[in-house]
């Protein structure tokens, strides 16, 4: 194994956060010992993701207009992809409690990431995401299928795709996030939680990989896709 957990490297887990990958996020987080688990989640996210359904809507109401929009499309396509908008969130945070193991919030806070959002977006990018958030809110889960399925064969070329249509909205959703969480892993490790998991959304993962490195820090990462392949149903005879 390893001569101290500061050796071993930091596993992330790749989600989507509509897609139901409960199973594959609890087995893989038992087959390891662990310090603590971190998910991409700031203090406002988790009290209204985390808390009980009474509790998250309350805490929803003050959240910013495009935090609203945005969750309302996760919500209504979990609900109708069979798994429910942020359960991969939950189930990180649901084994943390089981194991007594630390949770660690790693995101920004949603507020200034939005308000860093808005403030660099050229008009013509903030339209684009202002229209996109509208139609997602019709969208077909159908549509999110066959997407999730393009993604998954070709995560980079992907990603590659979102910078080319809108080059300020990956630089701060994703690029400075990556930063941010990077630090804060990399902090959490420095207080002695060498074995850590974190539980992000896939398109971090590349990103995330790439900035722990940076600071010295190894690295397991699995990805959505092979996450999701541990759902599907084995074809072998039984």
């Amino acid at each position: 194994m390893y001569a101290r957990t500061t050796e071993a490297p930091v596993l992330l887990l790749g989600t989507a956060h509509v897609v139901d990958l409960a199973g594959p996020i609890r087995s893989t987080l038992a087959d390891r010992p662990l310090d603590g688990i971190a998910v991409e989640l700031d203090a406002e996210r988790a009290q209204a993701l985390l808390a009980p359904e009474g509790a998250r809507r309350g805490a929803r109401a003050g959240t910013p207009l495009l935090a609203r929009l945005w969750g309302r499309i996760q919500r209504r396509l979990g609900a109708e992809l069979g798994s429910g908008a942020g359960q991969e969130m939950r189930v990180a945070a649901e084994f943390a409690r089981e194991r007594r193991l630390p949770l660690f919030l790693i995101d920004d806070p949603i507020r200034a990431t939005l308000a860093s959002l808005l403030t660099a977006l050229p008009v013509r990018e903030r339209v684009t995401l202002l229209v996109g958030a509208v139609l997602g809110l019709f969208v077909p889960a159908r549509t999110v299928r066959s997407e999730m399925d393009h993604y998954a064969d070709d995560p980079i070329a992907y990603t590659a795709a979102l910078r080319e249509a809108s080059p300020t909205l990956a630089r701060v959703l994703l690029d400075e996030r990556n930063e941010h969480m990077a630090d804060r892993l990399a902090s959490v490790r420095a207080r002695g939680y060498g074995r850590l998991a974190a539980v992000v959304g896939d398109a971090h993962v590349a990103g995330l990989s790439e900035a722990l490195r940076r600071r010295g820090v190894p690295v397991e990462a699995i990805g959505f896709a092979a996450l999701r392949a541990a759902t599907a149903p084995s074809s072998s005879p039984s």
